[in-house]
């Protein structure tokens, strides 16, 4: 069985069981790989007049959407790598409206913003494959939450395809 297998309950927060739930039974390294063409694809597809839509009043536009998952993709690899690195550690959270309040996605061209974190992707997938293969049990602690190293690797995953199927269907379908 793969170090990176699907990770069980008790290895993340509650919280994110939406997230590992969406993600496809498989290795995780390839629907990490396969993701990254999929979200640039539709991406791409973004008209630049659409960058700045917001789908109601109080939400993030597209362009805070995707610095939204650029910015929890670097905190959930940040937190996998803390804890494959030192056992028991224990991490801060993240006020993703805060971060988001303090990011400055809203100036930045979507390409910009698409180009980062398909970097941040691939650097992410080339950490997680090359994890030794005990650190994936390893054990922390985030947000005063028990975490597995490999359920950060599920997370990052089910975030993406939770905020690419809100794109789609709450930015670009409307």
């Amino acid at each position: 069985m793969s170090a990176l297998r699907r990770p069980d309950p008790g290895e993340h927060a509650e919280y994110y069981a939406r997230y590992v739930d969406l993600v496809p039974d498989g290795d995780i390294l390839e629907i990490l790989r396969d993701q990254l063409g999929e979200t640039l694809v539709l991406l791409q597809q973004v008209p630049r007049e659409r960058e700045n839509y917001r789908y109601a009043p109080g939400k993030w536009s597209l362009r805070e959407v995707v610095g939204h998952v650029l910015d929890t993709e670097r905190v959930m690899a940040y937190r996998a790598l803390a804890m494959s690195r030192s056992e028991g550690v224990d991490l801060p959270g993240m006020d993703q409206e805060e971060w988001a309040r303090h990011s400055n996605a809203a100036t930045r061209s979507l390409d910009d913003l698409a180009s980062e974190w398909a970097a941040v992707r691939r650097a992410n997938v080339h950490m997680f494959a090359t994890l030794p293969e005990e650190a994936a049990a390893r054990r922390g602690r985030a947000s005063g939450n028990d975490f597995t190293v490999r359920s950060f690797a599920w997370i990052v995953a089910g975030h993406e395809i939770w905020h690419r199927e809100r794109l789609a269907s709450d930015y670009l379908e409307k």
